[in-house]
């Protein structure tokens, strides 16, 4: 069975007049493959999110449980990235992504089909908690084949354009989840079919097996194995860090960690800015219906919409983000970082003093106070998820770049152990909600962890602005 994801070999040289043709051909087809299916991987992960109000409903569960689902999913991501990172570089990133996004679709579906009982909640939180320990580390399995896609067939003068707007993909994803979910609603409604919530984990994870399907049609692990040279020889880009003569195709886990990870400095300051980052991004998205409906700000529809609006507006920002890294920066993504970040304290401001603004600003413009609140509301959200997600991406590509393209998952893996472990589940997740839930500090002390959280991020991001320049000036001579 290990030897199912060993790399394909390289094939022969193709002629040279195929070259250029082939080489746009596969890199749209590969650039498709990876942006649906990292999409894919989320449209079965948050399902739980969107069962819930049913499951309460009939008494299946309570919000305590569910919250600990939710954690479950989170740490076993965070170990699994990392650890997963460091298998994928090593295995065909094909069908390591295509295995990972079926099983996790199958166990959604299973989690949906389970005839769980009122009488046996213990049971029913045992069994989801299980399940959803589980999808979490399958979920380990998109990311890094991707990261792994990307570095192999994209080269690094042009990869921060190219994996923001790949990156986008979750944001998408995650939209999506929603729609499928109301959609998997209304047809188990209209079946005649009971239980409607069942419809929340598997009519999004029958789409997510489609798109497992699309994938094996589109990826290929790299170029070499298309009988294709290298992405540096064709775009004639050196800049990418390579590896030691000897190690292009398999290094041993401990090399990779240890030369290429432990020992790398700035990988260690980017993963700190990931931590803080993720608290704001997990922190802001996943409280909002919850602070905006207990504030009395906005009612369950509204809420949901802030929720959306904030996902969306990830797209165009990360987007830009990417353009902006490549464009003005020659592909480094510091200068970049620490713009957005800086963005984003304003934002959060605006969305903590949202009620205290429209306050002042509602009888000057003689409308309703509570309208005007909804709006900045609104649009601090909108702007926090259109700054926030660009730091996420480009950290995300930094790690790729700070590291030779057999490492790629690797160094992936590591940044993404601080930001989903340390950042989502337990300062994001565990620590805001003890802090929101005592009287004592309430939600003024959850906005004062994402501005203390921000200026972090901010500050690490900025320790290697410098670093990065020298790095990128070394590797062109």
């Amino acid at each position: 069975m290990a030897n199912f994801f060993n790399p394909p070999a390289d094939k022969p040289r193709l002629s040279a007049d195929r070259i250029d043709r082939e080489y746009k051909r596969m890199r749209l087809k590969v650039f498709l493959g990876a942006f649906f299916g990292y999409a894919a991987y989320y449209l079965v992960r948050k399902n739980l999110s969107l069962a819930a109000p049913g499951m309460i409903e009939e008494g299946l569960l309570d919000k305590a449980s569910v919250g600990i689902a939710g954690s479950a999913i989170s740490i076993a991501y965070a170990f699994s990235k990392f650890i997963m990172g460091s298998i994928s570089d090593r295995s065909d990133a094909r069908k390591f992504l295509v295995v990972g996004l079926i099983l996790s679709a199958v166990l959604m579906i299973a989690t949906g089909l389970i005839p769980y009982g009122t009488a046996s909640t213990g049971l029913n939180v045992a069994i989801i908690f299980t399940l959803m320990l589980v999808i979490g580390w399958l979920s380990g399995m998109g990311w890094p084949p991707c990261g792994r896609i990307m570095a192999h067939w994209f080269s690094q003068n042009e990869r921060s354009f190219k994996i923001s707007v790949w990156n986008t993909s979750h944001t998408i994803g995650s939209g999506s989840l929603g729609l499928l979910v109301t959609a998997g609603i209304a047809l188990f409604a209209w079946a005649g079919i009971g239980q409607t919530w069942r419809a929340a984990f598997i009519f999004p994870s029958c789409v997510a097996l489609l798109l497992a399907a699309f994938c094996w049609w589109a990826l290929r692990d790299r170029p070499q194995a298309c009988g294709l040279p290298p992405i540096d020889e064709y775009r004639h880009d050196y800049s990418a860090k390579k590896a030691a003569k000897g190690e292009e195709d398999k290094i041993p886990f401990k090399r990779l960690f240890v030369d290429y990870v432990f020992k790398n400095k700035i990988l260690w300051l980017i993963a700190l800015a990931n931590a803080f980052v993720y608290l704001v991004r997990y922190g802001i998205g996943d409280w909002a219906p919850v602070y905006l409906q207990e504030m009395g700000i906005m009612d369950k529809s509204q809420s949901n919409l802030a929720f959306a609006l904030h996902n969306y507006a990830g797209v165009p920002g990360t987007i830009i983000c990417g353009w902006i890294s490549t464009r003005f920066f020659k592909g480094r993504c510091a200068p970049a970082n620490v713009i957005y970040m800086i963005l984003v304290i304003l934002g959060i401001l605006l969305y903590w003093k949202a009620a205290a603004i429209a306050g002042r600003l509602a009888p000057l413009l003689g409308a309703d106070a509570d309208a005007v609140c909804r709006t900045i509301v609104y649009t601090a959200l909108c702007g926090i998820g259109f700054c926030i997600y660009g730091p996420v991406a480009l950290i995300g590509i930094q790690a790729l770049n700070l590291v030779p393209k057999n490492a790629a998952g690797t160094a992936a893996g590591f940044v993404g152990l601080f930001g989903y472990l340390l950042g989502d589940a337990v300062l994001a997740k565990i620590v805001m909600g003890s802090v929101a839930e005592k009287a004592s500090l309430g939600w003024s002390a959850t906005f004062w962890m994402f501005i203390v959280a921000s200026v972090l991020a901010t500050a690490f991001c900025a320790t290697t602005w410098k670093k990065e320049k020298l790095a990128a000036s070394a590797a062109d001579k």
